[in-house]
């Protein structure tokens, strides 16, 4: 599928990397009803395709409580009622609220169930074999709160394997925030495409493993829809391949701008990561005071004395030098604002982390119009959310946008960087509005020197030519696969070095 944002950008992925926001789902809908789809079919098949998977996880006869609400959610309910009671499950529907105020396809699946309806209750749960949590839907945009909280949280009390249609009641589909309470689900089944809320946290922590299912909307509709959303993982991105005649030169010079003696490792690590990744050559741009440890610590890796920004000036003029990272180790104040301006001024990809980040935090109006100014040249900012918070808060950025997601692609238009916000749901935000959420990373990435090697990444794939955008993300989708690959008990200097099996695979 090809996606274009004003004519700015063309970008081809494979199916399901899409992440519909819950404004886009309902796009899609309209559209697929347009062209000819009726809605009821839709929501047969939405029932079906819940029934189907409930199915394969229960043998027949088992004991089966629907948990229905008012709107086409609960409709969904109501038709894999019916499909399961009559292929043999023992099914009690549970509706909240008054049922002759269902509506449209809701009502008539409503109409179609023959089994017992009773009112919603937590008492009413009792000791089924599953649950199918048909309550809210993906947008639901406001806390949940008297009866439905009750139910949910009968729910979830319950021993019974909980299987959710659309996304756990209680998650908003665009955001992934919990909307007072949540379901915790063992499976959730969704339809067409995935939503951010299924891979942001804490939305994702709630769906189990979740399912998507052809429901009849074509995918032609993503043509007028033009998602700007997308599950970080190839195709997404392609990674560079070096030509057979390719000489070291042609995969790029990254300079890695390390601290004082004492916070030197971290550029190491920088630096290692940046190599791995594919760079030609890779030079600590080093102080004085700490030549010596840098240069004994890796064979490949260059040193070269930098005292100041006037002296990084210097050797960024060299245009081999195509990729500068600052941050890590670097120290925070005068000095680190003085190299970051001296980098920015200079023709160069910059990929400035950590210290770099927080020692604009006073003013980071300085920092967003350097960015700016440069005509062509790529920044980006690879801030965790302590990072994110200082450097933003004057600009009041933290407090307008509503999700990670939107935060993030905020900062982006607003300092004409691509933004990389870290965690266990990373996400790149391109100024042009694209964004990528990540969700392979383990949690033993969680270390000391981890967001180090992440920045060498990034560094390593611009030296090689890739966009900005697709650097960082590629960047990111390689660096929870290589935590994955080191395991249990990683520490940051294994991920430059399990990077070769990693591209091994892709």
């Amino acid at each position: 599928m090809a996606a274009a944002l004003g004519g700015k950008w063309t970008v081809k992925v494979s199916i399901m990397l899409e992440l519909l926001a819950n404004t886009e789902m309902a796009e899609a809908d309209r559209l697929a009803i347009a062209g000819g789809v009726s809605g009821a079919t839709l929501m047969e098949n939405a029932g079906r395709a819940v029934a189907d998977a409930v199915a394969a996880a229960h043998p027949a006869g088992s004991r089966i409580v629907v948990v229905a609400g008012p709107g086409n959610n609960g409709g969904d309910g109501f038709v894999a009622a019916r499909i399961l009671s009559e292929q043999g499950f023992e099914v009690r529907v549970l509706f909240l609220g008054a049922r002759e105020r269902l509506k449209g396809d809701a009502a008539l699946a409503a109409q179609q169930w023959t089994g017992r309806t009773e009112p919603a209750h937590p008492d009413a749960i009792g000791t089924p074999a599953a649950i199918i949590d048909a309550l809210f839907g993906a947008g639901l945009d406001r806390p949940v709160e008297g009866p439905a909280r009750a139910m949910i949280g009968a729910m979830n009390a319950c021993d019974a394997k909980v299987h959710a249609v659309d996304l756990p009641s209680g998650i908003n589909g665009t955001t992934g925030a919990i909307m007072g309470e949540a379901v915790c689900a063992t499976q959730t089944v969704t339809f067409f495409r995935r939503k951010p809320g299924h891979v942001l946290l804490p939305g994702r922590l709630r769906c189990g493993h979740v399912r998507v299912a052809d429901i009849g909307i074509p995918p032609q509709v993503l043509v007028n829809i033009v998602p700007r959303t997308f599950a970080n993982r190839p195709p997404l991105w392609r990674l560079p391949v070096p030509r057979m005649d390719a000489h070291k030169y042609d995969r790029g010079h990254a300079v890695i701008v390390s601290g004082g003696l004492a916070s030197s490792g971290a550029a190491r690590l920088a630096a290692r990561g940046a190599l791995r990744a594919g760079a030609g050559l890779v030079t600590v741009a080093s102080p004085r005071d700490a030549l010596i440890v840098n240069a004994i610590a890796n064979l490949a890796v260059m040193v070269h004395p930098v005292d100041g920004a006037k002296e990084l000036t210097g050797f960024l003029a060299d245009r081999r030098r195509n990729v500068v990272v600052l941050g890590p180790g670097g120290g925070v104040g005068a000095a680190m604002r003085d190299l970051v301006m001296a980098a920015l001024a200079e023709p160069v990809s910059a990929v400035l982390d950590a210290d770099a980040l927080t020692s604009f935090a006073d003013d980071p109006k300085e920092l967003i119009a350097a960015i700016k100014s440069r005509s062509s040249a790529i920044t980006i900012l690879t801030p965790h959310e302590g990072e994110f918070g200082r450097l933003f808060s004057e600009v009041e950025l933290t407090k307008q946008a509503q999700s990670k997601l939107e935060r993030a692609r905020s900062a982006a238009e607003m300092t004409g960087a691509v933004v990389l916000l870290k965690g266990p749901d990373t996400v790149v935000a391109s100024p042009d509005g694209r964004a990528a959420i990540a969700e392979n990373a383990p949690p033993w990435l969680a270390t000391a020197g981890s967001g180090d090697v992440l920045a060498g990444f990034v560094a390593g794939l611009l030296a090689q030519g890739m966009a900005g955008f697709e650097a960082a993300a590629a960047a990111v989708w390689l660096h929870g696969e290589a935590g994955n690959e080191a395991g249990v008990g990683l520490i940051a200097e294994d991920l430059p070095e399990v990077l070769r099996r990693v591209f091994a695979r892709v």
